[in-house]
């Protein structure tokens, strides 16, 4: 799953961008951040499962605080994801290369 978001190329950074470029396929700007707002929520959810699965492999059974100590995988696996662009520029790079499918359902109706 880590691999679909890697090929985006999304901006690991805030970038300042044109607002013509969010409200052209939409026709609200409103509309536009609410989806964008969604899909990065979908996108955290999806990053945040992918993460506790492979952190499971490192889970001891015993859990005192005189036996805790580091694992280098499991400290390379977190640095992997918090290395990552944020949810919001993920979803932010899909809606600008079209990669991003909505429907509105109150639009459909009308």
């Amino acid at each position: 799953m880590l691999h679909k978001y890697k090929r985006l190329h999304a901006d690991t950074t805030a970038v300042t961008r044109r607002i013509n470029d969010f409200d052209a396929q939409t026709g609200n700007i409103y509309e536009t951040v609410a989806i964008l707002a969604k899909r990065a929520n979908q996108i955290s959810n999806e990053l945040k499962e992918a993460l506790d699965a492979e952190l499971k492999a490192f889970q001891t059974t015993s859990e005192t605080l005189d036996e805790v100590y580091e694992n280098k995988d499991q400290i390379e696996v977190s640095c992997k994801y918090e290395q990552m662009p944020k949810p919001t520029l993920l979803a932010i790079a899909e809606y600008l290369n079209g990669k991003l499918y909505w429907r509105n359902p109150v639009k459909e109706i009308q």
